[in-house]
């Protein structure tokens, strides 16, 4: 396929569930206005959400609608093309902030766990942009390579809710830390993987904050049902190339998704106060 990656790469993706891509995803400029964007989003936060940790910065496109700027530039669709076709979604975003000392550990799960029938069929690759260094000693994304086959393993409780960002882990029997990879990426770089890979990160105790932001996509031709989860009412998908193949229905970009706020009142409220104020 064309775009970013080279075969190697794609190939690698589709063996192993995961590619690395250790280049500069945006121009220098863009991608230092987007880290600009993100600490002026990080410095309202705790206003913003009520006092959560930075961790769970989900879906912030939908209030935010200048991330749009980034999630459909084509130096990113460029590289997700290359694995998924020229007819692509926005699926999700998320801002996974870990502070220095403090930052939470991400218990080993799978994405696909958490969707289930939301997507039909479950084929996701999300883009994970190091806003900042990542590496070992501050708790980068780890994964088990070539798990990508299954996607919805057997769980458990975690031990301690509020040191993790999850509250359940896949049952520590089905998990081989011996093969996982640690995934090292400089700022503006990332790492490709798939929805239903193994993988997760251990907490941040370093004095360097750790920050990334998840793109994902899916094809047009994957159908979006949420019917299937009554969690997110007013959740909103967005055609970012191409053409729909699955019969979807797109939000628009250039605008707040108000029925996401309008579902949850106590949000709406606290973002208001903020533009006020």
């Amino acid at each position: 396929m064309p775009g970013r990656l080279t075969p190697q790469q794609v190939a690698f993706f589709k063996a192993e569930g995961y590619t690395l891509f250790n280049q500069p995803v945006f121009p220098a400029a863009k991608f230092d206005d987007l880290r600009q964007h993100f600490e002026q989003m990080l410095a309202v936060w705790p206003r913003r959400s009520g006092g959560l940790s930075p961790e769970a910065m989900d879906v912030p496109h939908f209030t935010d609608p200048t991330l749009f700027k980034w999630l459909l530039a084509d130096e990113v669709l460029d590289v997700v093309e290359s694995v998924i076709g020229p007819d692509i979604a926005l699926w999700s975003s998320h801002f996974i902030c870990k502070p220095p000392g403090v930052g939470k550990r991400v218990p080993w799960h799978e994405d696909s766990f958490y969707w289930g029938k939301v997507l039909d069929p479950m084929e996701v690759v999300t883009v994970w942009l190091a806003i900042d260094y990542s590496g070992p000693e501050n708790g980068c994304m780890r994964v088990i390579p070539r798990t990508h086959n299954n996607g919805y393993s057997q769980y458990d409780p975690v031990k301690d809710p509020t040191k993790e960002v999850f509250g359940i882990e896949i049952k520590q029997e089905l998990i081989d830390e011996t093969k996982a990879v640690d995934f090292k990426l400089q700022p503006n770089e990332a790492s490709l993987h798939h929805a239903k890979l193994i993988h997760g990160s251990n907490p941040n105790t370093s004095a360097v904050r750790r920050c990334g932001y998840t793109m994902r996509y899916i094809p047009t031709t994957t159908r979006f049902q949420p019917e299937f989860r009554k969690s997110i009412p007013g959740f909103q998908i967005y055609l970012a190339r191409g053409k729909d193949r699955a019969g979807n229905a797109y939000g628009d970009p250039t605008k707040v998704n108000e029925a996401w706020l309008n579902a949850r009142p106590d949000e709406q409220a606290r973002i208001k106060a903020l533009v006020s104020g």
